[in-house]
């Protein structure tokens, strides 16, 4: 079975159906891919694109934005490399009214046991992430 690598642009035309043909395509493909006769697959950098497209371009509010996103992991035969953190990360952002993005973030440092470096403290600080100690000097 053949398997593509789905780019974020593939998710924004289906999503937004802004272009027509471009639309008509993207949704082909995720029906061969429900239908098993491929494999799509994709990772964390896809998220972090249609999160801030979804955002910047079409305006979205964060609730839509993380609906968008928990829906894009249920698509049929697309596996997500570090879809746990995707997952978790996207619980997050929902509990801590944060971005995808900087839960991603979180996420992982929490998952390694690694603190967060950041000039950004303020939208990490209700993720119990530990932070490097910037100082003045």
């Amino acid at each position: 079975m053949k398997s593509y690598f789905v780019d974020s642009n593939v998710f924004l035309r289906f999503i937004t159906r802004d272009d027509a043909d471009q639309s008509i395509i993207a949704e082909r493909l995720f029906l061969q891919a429900k239908a098993g006769e491929i494999e799509l697959f994709c990772g964390p950098p896809v998220f972090f694109e249609v999160a801030w497209v979804l955002r910047a371009v079409y305006k979205l509010e964060n609730a839509a934005i993380l609906d968008i996103l928990e829906s894009m992991l249920s698509i049929p035969n697309l596996a997500v490399s570090d879809a746990d953190s995707v997952t978790r990360a996207i619980a997050m952002a929902r509990r801590q009214s944060l971005g995808f993005a900087d839960s991603y973030i979180a996420v992982t440092a929490l998952g390694k046991n690694i603190g967060v470096a950041t000039f950004n403290r303020a939208h990490f600080e209700k993720t119990g992430a530990v932070w490097y100690p910037f100082d003045k000097g």
